[in-house]
């Protein structure tokens, strides 16, 4: 019998692991789980987990681990989540981590790895910072890589409204990347030192990182 796999997907905002977690669900049957969505769901289910999450919330306080360690352990006993899930957002500290190892033994399950999405943090300021959008339609286009065929016109629209992001600037890309690198090295050690730690380029093309995380899921699930 082989058991559902559990996939942690680590990498700075804008690593594109939103992209990547939906593809893995399309050929995988995976369920992605991003903390956010999962206290959203659980709040609005009212179960015993998200009444307590709201209270919290509604406190303007933050949820403590044991609201989210306990709305996805109810999540994981629902049926969608039989081939395996994408945990995305948690943990997001050893301490998390190992209370995330302790949950999952009680169900007979255990992290079946941990993918480190590596970035280069010069080239992420200038992926992230040079995105914006067309007003409009929403088509994504870049200062560097995707420019509009007729400057100042959306090719899939036709419109002349585009925007960005207030926090998609270089300065404030820096500082998050920054962050992420500080809160996120000890979880990297901590995957490292079990053994279930993988890495895969995140600079590469989306279609490269896919076959990248494809072969890793495979690899584990076997």
């Amino acid at each position: 019998m082989t058991h559902p796999t559990v996939l942690i997907l680590l990498g700075p905002p804008g690593a594109g692991k939103g992209t990547q977690a939906r593809m893995l669900e399309e050929k995988f049957g995976l369920v992605q789980l991003s903390t956010g969505d999962l206290l959203r769901a659980a709040v609005a289910a009212g179960t015993k987990a998200g009444k307590a999450a709201k209270a919290v919330m509604e406190a303007g306080e933050l949820v403590s681990d044991a609201i989210v360690l306990a709305i996805l352990k109810d999540r994981l006993t629902e049926p969608d989540t039989a081939k395996g899930v994408i945990l995305d957002g948690f943990p997001r500290t050893p301490g998390q981590a190992e209370a995330l190892d302790a949950l999952l033994a009680e169900q007979d399950l255990k992290i079946s790895a941990a993918v480190s999405i590596e970035v280069d943090d010069a080239a992420m300021v200038e992926r992230v910072s040079g995105r914006y959008t067309c007003g409009s339609c929403g088509e994504g286009y870049h200062d560097s890589f995707k420019q509009p065929v007729n400057a100042g016109t959306c090719d899939k629209c036709g419109s002349t409204e585009f925007k960005r992001r207030a926090d998609d600037n270089a300065e404030t890309v820096g500082a998050r990347l920054t962050a992420y690198h500080a809160q996120t090295a000890p979880l990297i050690a901590y995957y490292e030192t079990r053994g279930v730690l993988r890495t895969v380029d995140g600079m590469s093309a989306i279609e490269t990182i896919a076959a990248d995380l494809d072969a890793v899921v495979t690899q584990v699930s076997a």
